[in-house]
């Protein structure tokens, strides 16, 4: 079954061409807006702050025709993913969204420079894989100030997890599951606070059905996909490993603000 992943994809340069992003909300008419600045985390970070990053159209649909998120990308789509990476510490991702958006470590931007002093220059990627099938460029390419960390399950195959270990660093829980209890601890413990994840849907409603999700951080794409398309959280009772819609609850959130740039519409979402 190939699974349809919901995180944006492509070069994303914070500091490409010049895009003009006009304030909306909550200073209504503010021009030249600055993505940096609107996304930054909380400061005095005490604990793992987890904002999530996603794409769905105008219709709430989250992958395009070619079963990839990146239909629905735009230029200040990738310049607000490439803010957002920037800032953070470390981009969270499930291994299916890692294997269909093909994923590798994080690129280096010197343009990034100002706003990682003091930490590596690139986030390192964290996946959460129970059969630890991933690119083989996240295993191995990342630098080594910012290796890949892969969160598995004591089932996994022993033999595929020893060869990951010798390029990145594995997390075992013991068990048959990864929860988002385990990797937000497994994050706080390496002192990775600032928390990016850019999905997949499954991942997220795990996040969200948690109580673990702090912020959405969602692009409104000028497109139409119609019926069948799916949500960016995705996941149900028959989905192994999601929770039971039984125990499903409303989480309230306030908009800290809105952003438009050629035609999207970037919202920030925070829980209360």
């Amino acid at each position: 079954m190939v699974t349809m992943s919901s995180t944006h994809t492509g070069g994303a340069d914070a500091t490409a061409a010049p895009i003009a992003f006009r304030e909306l909300l909550p200073s209504p008419g503010g021009a030249d807006a600055d993505p940096a600045a609107a996304y930054a985390y909380p400061g005095d970070l005490d604990r793992p702050w987890v904002r999530a990053n996603m794409v769905a159209s105008a219709d709430g649909g989250a992958i395009g025709p070619s079963g990839r998120s990146r239909d629905l990308s735009s230029a200040p789509d990738r310049r607000v993913m490439g803010a957002l990476r920037a800032l953070c510490d470390v981009v969270l991702v499930g291994a299916a969204t890692a294997r269909v958006e093909g994923y590798g470590p994080v690129r280096v931007r010197r343009a990034w420079e100002g706003l990682r002093a003091g930490r590596p220059r690139t986030p390192a990627v964290a996946v959460v894989s129970r059969s630890l099938d991933l690119p083989e460029a996240l295993v191995t390419e990342a630098p080594a100030d910012a290796r890949t960390l892969v969160f598995t399950t004591s089932d996994s195959p022993a033999q595929r997890r020893r060869a990951i270990a010798e390029h990145a660093d594995v997390v075992v829980v013991e068990g048959v599951s990864v929860t988002p209890a385990h990797v937000v601890n497994g994050l706080a413990e390496r002192g990775l606070y600032r928390v990016l994840t850019e999905g997949g849907p499954h991942l997220l409603a795990e996040f969200v059905a948690a109580g673990l999700l702090d912020e959405l951080c969602l692009t409104l794409s000028p497109h139409l996909l119609g019926s069948g398309a799916p949500r960016i959280v995705a996941g149900g009772p028959d989905t192994p490993g999601a929770p039971d819609q039984a125990s499903a609850q409303s989480t309230p959130v306030r908009m800290a603000h809105l952003l438009e740039a050629q035609g999207s519409l970037f919202a920030r979402y925070v829980r209360e």
